[in-house]
């Protein structure tokens, strides 16, 4: 009853103009949707800071919302509400332009869970300005150097290989070897969040990354979403350990680890593989993953002789005196034993 009161007061009270129709906010953008998996997304870039909090919305098992040019962040919130109540993409698109009087400058793109999409680009969008829908997805632009851009963003989502996350990136790098934002580059966001939802939104949420100010915030985009493939691997790891099931933590750390560089986790990787082949008894194993964790920092040795008293690893003195010594020679390095 509630979500249908909320309704009924979008409808009747319409969107009014807020500040930042001042300036446009959003350059390039895709909502799309993967239907193997039922995952939901938005990706976005402009030459804007942060431009992530304003233009990406998206909820686990209801849509995504990609809202733009002179932007009113309305859209998101509002248009996820509509279609959690059941109406499709298009007609909570159709709702909310309804009752904007500022709809002339707006962009939006919405994409509901069944696949159904909805575009709009106001007349009044600075050129040049478009959009293209496809099945699962829809993508939109304005202020671009190129009138190219969208349609290639449309054919590098369709071509692409890869979960919706890659899809989506493959989607952004199109529009920029395209020209891109005619000001430049500075932000950029993606959001993926799973086809159904748990109740627990930060469970929902795959991919929630965000680049407020990079001179190639793509690129950087790009090497984060890789960073987070390998900690949803470490975070798998400890599910598995929190359920004794030490061989396949063992198998989703390595996995991690093969992701990134260690370089890129300082070590972190490669020092929760070795700790897990301890706590599964394969110590000689071990040992190569901690030579490397030490190689990024040596703070990982120190670290072995607190985790003990948190029963993550046996309580032997001599072979913790033993580590001391060691890290300062990591190729020497045999952190632990068991008898």
């Amino acid at each position: 009853m509630i979500r249908y009161l909320v309704i009924i007061i979008i409808l009747s009270t319409g969107l009014t103009q807020t500040l930042s129709e001042k300036r446009p906010v959003s350059t390039y953008s895709i909502v799309a949707r993967d239907p193997d998996t039922g995952e939901l997304g938005v990706a976005v870039q402009s030459h804007w800071f942060s431009v992530g909090p304003l233009v990406a919305w998206a909820e686990a098992g209801v849509g995504a919302v990609a809202t733009q040019s002179f932007i009113d962040p309305n859209y998101g919130p509002l248009g996820l509400e509509l279609m959690k109540a059941g109406r499709t993409a298009q007609e909570a698109m159709d709702a909310l332009v309804s009752t904007d009087t500022g709809k002339d400058v707006r962009q939006v793109g919405m994409i509901d869970a069944s696949g159904n999409t909805a575009v709009f680009t106001g007349n009044s969008t600075i050129p040049f300005a478009g959009h293209k829908m496809g099945k699962n997805y829809s993508v939109q632009a304005n202020l671009m150097e190129n009138p190219t851009v969208w349609d290639a963003m449309a054919i590098a989502f369709e071509s692409s290989d890869g979960d919706l996350a890659e899809k989506l990136l493959s989607a952004l790098e199109a529009a920029e070897n395209e020209g891109g934002d005619i000001r430049g580059r500075q932000s950029a966001a993606i959001l993926v969040v799973s086809g159904d939802a748990t109740g627990f939104p930060w469970v929902d949420r795959i991919f929630d990354l965000r680049i407020a100010d990079h001179p190639n915030p793509v690129q950087e985009l790009r090497r984060l979403v890789q960073l987070k493939r390998a900690y949803l691997k470490l975070n798998e790891g400890d599910d598995w350990v929190t359920k004794h099931q030490m061989e396949k933590a063992v198998k989703s750390y390595e996995e991690a680890t093969s992701l990134v560089t260690d370089e890129q986790t300082n070590g972190e990787a490669p020092f929760w593989v070795g700790v897990t082949l301890v706590e599964a008894n394969q110590i000689e194993e071990s040992y190569p993953y901690f030579r490397r964790a030490y190689r990024q920092d040596k703070s990982w040795a120190e670290l072995i002789n607190r985790l003990p008293a948190a029963g993550l690893l046996p309580d032997d003195k001599k072979t913790s005196e033993k580590n001391n010594k060691s890290h300062e020679e990591v190729t020497d390095c045999r952190p632990f034993s068991r008898k």
